[in-house]
């Protein structure tokens, strides 16, 4: 039996049932949450039991991150400055399709290193650009090989249909790919990577391929996340006719909904489709105004994800930290609008930013019975942080700490299924400098490729 105790640590379990701890154990045993409660006393098995000093230490479970086209790590910040309408056409029309399945690999696994790095345990990583089973499984090879606990939602290219092509809105999502993928790499729904979809949805496909798309992930059991905003819809009234057929519910997942009336909304609300919001990438290409505020008065949470690294940070952090903020905003405009002052108190405790990385994203994905809090019984993933770091010191708030001032630099361990894959500040993976020449020369093979297409044309 394998069995590791953090002693003495400030505890925020995320489980309203145990509460916060200020002086708590956290006992693992055999890649599970045994016990968190204070002073646990191990009896005979102290000898067997790696004790891990938890002073002046925050643990908090791993974080969630709901949405994030990992494949894009090689061209991190290459896109800082593209609007959504640039980026359509100079990433999934021009760069996408210089790809090839080593280039996707590549990217995959160091960006999925870097989420641990971070502090993420579930990654949701939204792959289009797979334009060959070759590509899939290079993504999926990545993932299994960086150790992080993922979800890998299958989705398809968007390049620029060439003579005789249907154009990409017309082309139904690949059976056979879905079964290939259930029956081989991702074969255990309760596995280390698990299978969802990243469909085209009724804003950026056909009716009929919408209504095919959502059945195929009805038959599978599969979670259905699709893109909703940025310009105008394929298929106007396209979830009202989803809705009436009865293909919309909980395994539904809409990323950003910018453009989501109020009436619409609150019927996917009421169907109990999850909703995953990428706030700072949606303000920078021209979304629009993140909806969590939106979500909150009808009594959803958000999931909150990085979306894209070539325009922004990895960390889910920041990510939490924009959409706190921005919302914050929003919510003392309107005070000041409708009374001419802002609230008397904040209108959103920064407690719930860090349910919208962790107990939030469990339940979007399927799996808080699983992940998302420091409960016994749930899988082992968790975040250690130094407390005592100069940015952190003193504590007054563990949960104001982790969600306002925790970053990067203050992320000493991580753990994944009872197993270190972080400590003392370093990443346990061995090769990395390898790894990193490796994406360097796949992003600047990437950048000439596309820039000797753009000069033969």
């Amino acid at each position: 039996m394998r069995r590791t105790l953090i002693r003495s640590a400030t505890v925020l379990s995320m489980d309203d049932r145990i509460g916060d701890l200020r002086n708590g154990d956290v006992l693992i045993e055999d890649g599970k949450i045994a016990e968190v409660r204070p002073d646990i006393d191990l009896g005979s098995g102290v000898a067997e039991t790696e004790i891990v000093d938890g002073r002046d230490r925050i643990v908090i479970p791993g974080l969630i991150n709901a949405h994030m086209h990992t494949w894009q790590t090689g061209l991190r910040g290459f896109a800082a400055n593209w609007t959504l309408l640039e980026y359509f056409r100079r990433m999934h029309a021009g760069l996408a399709t210089a790809f090839r399945p080593e280039d996707i690999h590549i990217a995959t696994l160091v960006g999925a290193l870097n989420q641990i790095n971070c502090g993420t345990t579930t990654l949701v990583d939204w792959c289009h650009n797979n334009p060959t089973p070759a590509h899939t499984d290079a993504a999926v090879y990545g993932l299994i090989e960086s150790g992080i606990r993922a979800a890998f939602f299958h989705g398809s290219p968007k390049p620029e249909p060439k003579p005789g092509e249907p154009h990409f809105s017309e082309v139904p999502h690949p059976r056979r790919e879905v079964e290939r993928l259930l029956k081989s790499h991702l074969a255990d729904r309760n596995g280390l990577v698990t299978l969802g979809l990243a469909i085209l949805g009724p804003h950026y496909s056909t009716l009929d391929v919408a209504m095919h798309d959502f059945r195929l992930a009805r038959e599978f059991g599969l979670i259905a996340s699709m893109h909703q905003g940025g310009g105008p819809a394929k298929t106007p009234g396209g979830w009202e006719q989803l809705i009436e057929v009865g293909l919309v519910g909980p395994n539904i997942n809409i990323v950003h909904g910018n453009d989501l009336s109020d009436d619409l909304l609150q019927r996917l609300v009421d169907l109990g489709v999850s909703f995953s919001v990428t706030p700072e990438n949606e303000m920078i290409q021209g979304h629009g105004f993140p909806i969590t505020g939106r979500l909150l008065k009808r009594g959803m949470r958000p999931t909150i994800g990085v979306d894209l690294e070539s325009i922004l940070p990895g960390d889910v952090f920041s990510a939490a930290r924009v959409a706190l903020s921005m919302q914050r905003a929003l919510d003392n405009a309107e005070s000041r609008k409708s009374s001419g002052t802002i609230p008397e108190t904040t209108t959103i405790p920064v407690r719930e930013a860090l349910r919208w990385v962790t107990t939030e994203g469990a339940r979007m994905l399927g799996r808080e019975d699983q992940i998302g809090s420091l409960t016994p019984g749930k899988l082992a993933d968790l975040v250690v942080i130094s407390a005592d770091d100069l940015n952190l010191f003193p504590v007054h708030d563990p949960a104001a700490t982790v969600v306002m001032q925790t970053s990067l630099a203050n992320i000493e361990a991580v753990m994944i299924g009872g197993v270190w894959k972080k400590r003392n500040g370093r990443l346990l993976v061995d090769g990395l400098d390898r790894k990193k020449e490796l994406l360097a020369q796949s992003s600047r093979r990437l950048v000439q490729d596309i820039e000797k297409q753009g000069s033969a044309a």
